[in-house]
């Protein structure tokens, strides 16, 4: 996943608000400096931060990438107050300037793009920056200490981006430009993909972008109905970072240790190690903690004791395969139920998600919007909630009848091979699904993902996934370990070069693994610094995020052929940032880009691993060097439609439920978890969520993250990500001439155009006409 924010339009700054800059006026250069000097004190409960601003402060030091090894809670405080200080100041002194220049008062009453939005990135930028490292670290690195510093600033830095997408002189300057820019062409209208300066192109599409962000925004809002909007959004970004906090909470709180060998007889070595691992590293804490000198006992992984938790690996491992129905059951009830009442009140997000969507829908309403779905597309691509709507239909009719033939083949798997337990079994419980649906599928295709693993070693990889890169996009991508502050010991760094010019272009941050003591979950790729002519930043970095598994011991990474492809994924999101050509800011790499676009090149990727050259590229065992036998990759390619109609359902299932909360929910007649039970019905009715299901507790994507009505992005975008492949399949994946030229068309256009230009657009300079479905239906073994 993505994460992402506009400039006109925050209402957060969690994991979700991700871009940097530099600072008002660049004053960069003598940021370390000013960082020393005395900051003012407003009120006692200060004392911290008058203490900690007499110091050198790194969130101040923004002339390059942060400096992890000496940012401290502390100090996120005194610089957020400074940076505030100097930005309120900076655009006081620019609306004025605006204003003066709108009421002819000032020489020249004509305003320019360059008088607007370039002062406004750089006013912005100090806050940002310091700000977006702040939800980094709370994504990454996370503690109690830096959730109560981030709590106590973000009312303060809502309010201050709420000036900006709420002022009256900046809104009418850029309506005039706009205008200026109207007035210039023969019919009023801009073909931006026609126009032959890009630079034009992109200060268009920026000015578009950010008069829309600011109607949004509140900016027509008057009196009390602009008061309240500007207090629901303060409560939102509350709400919003809590319900991430009780999540992340509720899935470090579990553990099960389990020390009975006969519970693991069926587990491969892996997982087990894994799990005993985590044991032996608990009782390393437990003494570290208690200030033992002593060492933990060296645990072995086939006798245990076995420590399992909620963060991905671990629980996926869990279900797929413990053969112990009722230690599958406790597993999958505690992640059924993190963040409900279950984790006790103060970790309830039950009653933050009917307020989160109360006031969402309210503050749509102010807008003037019907709800708060008709206010999100307002800004992406789908025309309308019935277009979404179609599309679902239109998959779900293949998609439907093939679910339910997946399972019904599943569970008479089981019937047959599970004993007298599921002999006479009328329906396979939840929590059986994912443990009988990986033996039926090692059974039909021979091959387990045991075997696969050391096939799948980090480093290979990466290797491999580089030299895809260098084939498709024409890039080079070395090593850059100890040139940068990194905030974990298992962080990597890399630069990205064009291999035609061999300069440097981009660099990127790499956190490969799951630490569930102060890691969030899941995988997502956000904006460390972006391309910026204005800032004078011509090299974008961007954070990789993933929570894969482990090393154990001296073994490294062994992946399974899923955390390949989050890490595709992931690199995709990568590459659009880093090889954008746009340089405004807010349109360049991911930023400007439509949410239900910014899927494209991500899920393009994972495409590639059903390519023989690029498998081969990588798949090489961790220890003898041996490639991949070509029987198994045979395997591979036969089961890539494998349960495929039951994964498009699900993913059916979460859009339409998104979005029929942030669209048709009534509060006063049904539960959210009656519109959890409707959608089911129509898009699981073949596994149907237990009575007390409470997934919704935990669904991070549209509750603290930028998905809210927008999910069906991904399906939305899978439409345009399969069909760009179709590209590379039309052209025949074996002819490297042509794919290195498909490749080429691909970075010169949804790689490099950014924001600059309308998504479809885009589309339609790759391809040649709008996208169709057929490419997805086909991928998926359903046309």
């Amino acid at each position: 996943s993505l994460s992402m924010t506009s400039a006109f339009s925050r209402t957060t700054f969690t994991t979700v608000g991700t871009r940097r800059s530099s600072t008002a006026a660049f004053r960069s250069s003598t940021r370390a400096l000013l960082a020393t000097a005395t900051m003012p004190s407003t009120s006692n409960d200060r004392k911290d931060d008058e203490e900690s601003s007499s110091i050198y402060n790194p969130f101040l030091d923004q002339a390059a990438t942060p400096k992890f090894r000496e940012l401290e809670p502390k100090f996120l405080s005194p610089a957020v107050t400074s940076l505030l200080e100097d930005m309120s100041r900076d655009f006081t002194l620019l609306e004025e300037k605006l204003a003066s220049t709108a009421d002819g008062t000032a020489k020249n009453s004509e305003i320019s793009y360059d008088a607007v939005l370039p002062e406004v990135e750089k006013i912005q930028s100090s806050v940002e920056y310091a700000w977006g490292v702040a939800g980094h670290l709370k994504g990454v690195n996370d503690s109690e200490e830096l959730r109560g510093v981030y709590q106590k600033c973000q009312p303060q830095v809502v309010k201050s981006f709420t000036a900006f997408s709420q002022s009256k002189p900046l809104f009418d300057a850029l309506v005039s430009i706009q205008g200026q820019w109207e007035n210039s062409s023969d019919d009023g209208q801009v073909d931006v993909v026609m126009l032959d300066d890009f630079q034009e192109q992109q200060k268009r599409r920026a000015v578009d972008n950010s008069i829309r962000s600011m109607k949004l925004g509140g900016v027509a809002l008057e009196g009390e109905a602009k008061e309240r909007f500007n207090e629901i959004r303060l409560r939102l970004a509350e709400l919003m970072t809590k319900f991430m906090n009780n999540v992340q909470d509720a899935t470090k709180d579990f553990t099960l240790t389990i020390d009975d060998a006969e519970l693991m007889k069926d587990v491969p070595a892996s997982p087990k190690a894994m799990w005993a691992q985590a044991h032996e590293d608990h009782l390393t804490k437990e003494m570290t903690d208690s200030n033992e000198e002593t060492e933990a006992a060296k645990i072995d992984p086939d006798i245990g004791p076995w420590r399992i938790t909620l963060d991905g690996p671990s629980y996926i491992n869990a279900m797929q395969f413990i053969s112990d129905r009722p230690t599958r059951e406790v597993i999958y009830r505690a992640f059924t139920t993190r963040a409900s009442e279950h984790n006790g009140e103060d970790k309830n997000n039950v009653p933050l998600i009917k307020e989160i969507l109360s006031l969402k829908d309210e503050s749509s309403k102010l807008l003037g919007y019907p709800n708060f779905a008709e206010r999100s597309l307002a800004a992406k691509m789908a025309p309308s909630i019935e277009a979404v709507k179609d599309l679902a239909e239109l998959i779900a009719e293949k998609a439907l009848p093939a679910a339910y033939s997946e399972l019904e083949e599943i569970t008479e798997y089981a019937r047959e091979k599970g004993g007298e337990e599921y002999a006479e079994l009328e329906k396979l419980m939840p929590w059986d699904v994912a443990f009988w649906s990986e033996r039926y599928r090692e059974d039909k295709f021979a091959v387990t993902k045991e075997e696969l693993r050391p096939y799948f070693a980090l480093p290979n990889v990466l290797n491999g996934l580089f030299g895809l890169a260098g084939r498709l996009f024409g890039v080079s991508i070395r090593p850059a370990d100890g040139e940068v502050d990194v905030w974990h010991e298992d962080v990597r760094y890399f630069h990205v070069y064009d291999v035609t010019s061999d300069e440097k272009i981009a660099s990127f941050f790499l956190d490969p693994y799951s630490r569930p003591s102060n890691k969030r979950g899941g995988a997502w790729m956000s904006v460390c610094l972006g391309k910026s002519a204005n800032l004078k930043r011509d090299i974008p970095v961007a954070y990789l995020n993933c929570n894969g598994s482990p090393p154990v011991g001296d073994v490294p990474s062994l992946m399974t052929y899923a955390e390949v492809r989050t890490l595709f994924h992931e690199f995709g999101h990568g590459m659009q940032h880093m090889l954008t050509k746009a340089d405004v800011g807010s349109v360049s790499g991911i930023r400007g880009v439509e949410w239900d676009a910014v899927e494209l090149p991500s899920q393009f990727m994972e495409n590639f691993l059903y390519d023989k050259k690029t498998i081969f590229g990588f798949a090489k065992h961790y220890e003898t060097g041996e490639p991949l036998p070509e029987e198994i990759f045979d395997k591979l390619l036969k089961q890539k439609t494998f349960s495929a109609g039951l994964m498009l359902m699900r993913q059916l299932y979460l859009g339409q439920m998104d979005m029929e909360l942030h669209s048709s929910f009534d509060p006063e007649n049904e539960s959210i978890f009656d519109v959890q039970r409707r959608m089911a019905e129509k898009y699981q009715p073949h596994n149907l969520p237990l009575e007390g299901d409470r997934f919704l507790c935990a669904f991070t994507h549209i509750f603290s993250g930028g998905y809210s009505a927008g999910y069906y992005s991904y399906k939305w975008a899978e439409v345009m990500s399969a069909d760009a492949f179709g590209a590379f399949e039309e052209a025949g994946l074996d002819n490297e001439d042509e794919v290195q030229k498909i490749g080429k068309k691909f970075r010169e256009t949804v790689l490099s155009l950014g924001g600059a230009v309308e998504a479809s657009e885009v589309f339609r300079l790759f391809r040649g006409r709008d996208p169709s479905p057929d490419a997805l239906l086909r991928h998926n073994g359903l046309l």
